[in-house]
């Protein structure tokens, strides 16, 4: 989906909506209640937010777990593996599977560590704890899910967009209010400049600020090439910004809505604009493992690395557990 304009404001739209918000907040708070979470052997850390659409979780997941191999341990990330058409807890081969089986984000992740799918996340821990190989279990969103106990939550935000007119959803973007963040995150995180006051809001809990930077072009591209960028993630204009600061020409944008399954009919239509406007075709990395292997060719994709001080690469350190098994 693509994320409604008038979660921006409190307008008439919003707060016709607002019904529905209550019944969401109080489903929420009934599953919550009757749902026993499962405590695993393991040190579970959450990377979660509450804001529906894009925040950067998925690199604060990826630095995280290098971060934990850097400090000699053994993690694991588990992950719900939205998209995907696996049911049963699955540990993530990337010469095997494919975002049809898995999502595209497993994909992306399983580059830095092994990465496990499990759409019910206690399953997921018990699946992880058999193998008995791993230290400690990274879990990339699940915030507001009850099955599985979190020993460490970090909530990351969008700063240009915050928690928008701050109303639950479907009024608004967010999952649960910013109380519950404020109530159950061990660690704020920040992505880009926090235009909203989010600081000011968080002051009393730890707070990391940081910037997902361009890392080059696969394959190669030239600085100052004209592009046709497209994407379908949470906040697509977050990667078009990304793309002019790294110093390509963008001559065009499209924006899809957030894990779009591409047809061979979407990519031949982008081709085509794109070889009209003398253009380079360039996506996200996360948009890039959706496509099929056989609609990847001529098409460029732009990873992203998190980019932070030594202090605040420490404090992130100081989430993990002081030592494995």
């Amino acid at each position: 989906m693509k994320a409604p304009h008038f979660w921006s404001h409190k307008g008439g739209i919003s707060s016709l909506l607002m019904g529905a918000s209550w019944l969401y907040r109080f489903a929420g708070w009934c599953r919550a209640l009757i749902t026993k979470p499962y405590h695993a052997g393991l040190p579970v850390i959450c990377v979660g937010n509450i804001t529906s659409g894009g925040t950067g979780k998925t690199p604060v997941t990826a630095a995280l777990a290098k971060l934990a191999i850097a400090h000699n341990l053994r993690p694991i990330i588990l992950t719900r593996g939205y998209g995907g058409t696996i049911t049963t807890p699955t540990l993530i081969d990337r010469d095997h599977h494919s975002a049809t089986d898995c999502g595209d984000e497993p994909l992306l992740l399983a580059k830095y560590a092994d990465v496990v799918v499990a759409r019910n996340r206690a399953k997921g821990a018990q699946f992880i704890e058999q193998t008995g190989a791993y230290d400690v279990i990274i879990m990339d969103d699940g915030m507001q899910n009850p099955q599985l106990h979190k020993d460490k939550i970090i909530c990351v935000f969008d700063g240009a967009i915050g928690t928008q007119n701050n109303r639950i959803f479907p009024a608004g973007p967010l999952r649960a209010p910013l109380s519950d963040a404020a109530r159950r995150a061990d660690l704020i995180m920040i992505n880009g400049a926090d235009e909203t006051g989010l600081t000011t809001f968080f002051a009393d809990k730890p707070l990391i600020p940081f910037t997902l930077d361009a890392d080059q072009a696969v394959p190669p591209l030239k600085k100052g090439m004209k592009a046709y960028a497209f994407a379908g993630i949470g906040r697509p204009q977050r990667f078009f910004d990304t793309l002019t600061d790294a110093g390509y020409y963008l001559v065009q944008t499209k924006s899809f809505g957030d894990h779009h399954p591409y047809s061979q009919k979407d990519i031949s239509d982008l081709v085509d604009a794109a070889s009209a406007l003398s253009a380079v075709l360039i996506t996200t990395q996360k948009d890039w493992v959706r496509l099929h292997k056989s609609l990847r060719d001529h098409i460029s994709y732009l990873p992203v690395s998190l980019q932070l001080s030594q202090k605040d690469s420490s404090l992130l350190a100081s989430i993990l557990p002081s030592q494995g098994r």
